[in-house]
């Protein structure tokens, strides 16, 4: 469940469930080493974005900083109760796919021939190592109207009830 606040009080919020590429670890720096963003949403929008980052620093194949992603979408209901957030990495179609889901309707398929080869075996052809966390102010939340601001709740949390991750083989 992301915090309980609504674009009146919760700007600056920055709710993010979200996975960091294991040769992280090893020293390949950020964003190549590839970032998955499950679910991120600002400012108490009850929304859901959901994200690629690979590449360089700036610009590159995933126009960093601001990654590859789905765009806002609506996500009714995430600040009151409890969703599924949901990411699957496909190598068994061609082009490789990842596809994200919101409560199991898939809203964004990235395919692997949208950016560039070395760039995607790069950020995705690894583990991954998965992150909570729910952050206050920040770029993000910048870009679509700031905060956080006098009106701002503190105490806000994200309640996780589970997490599951599942391989097939090949």
């Amino acid at each position: 469940q992301q915090p309980n606040v609504t674009t009146a009080n919760g700007a600056g919020y920055w709710p993010a469930f979200w996975m960091l590429g294991s040769p992280l670890r090893v020293g390949v720096p950020w964003p190549g080493s590839g970032e998955v963003d499950i679910l991120e949403d600002i400012n108490g929008r009850s929304s859901v974005f959901g994200t690629l980052h690979c590449g360089v620093g700036s610009g590159g194949p995933c126009n960093e900083t601001s990654g590859v992603g789905s765009g806002e979408r609506a996500c009714s209901g995430c600040q009151t109760g409890y969703h599924t957030y949901a990411v699957e990495v496909d190598r068994s179609t061609s082009p490789e796919q990842i596809r994200w889901y919101l409560d199991g309707a898939n809203y964004f398929t990235l395919s692997s021939n949208q950016v560039d080869a070395a760039a995607w075996a790069n950020a995705v052809d690894h583990s991954f190592y998965i992150i909570f966390d729910l952050a206050i102010g920040g770029g993000f939340p910048a870009a679509f109207g700031g905060g956080p601001n006098a009106a701002t709740v503190s105490g806000g949390q994200i309640n996780i009830d589970y997490v599951a991750v599942y391989n097939k083989s090949p």
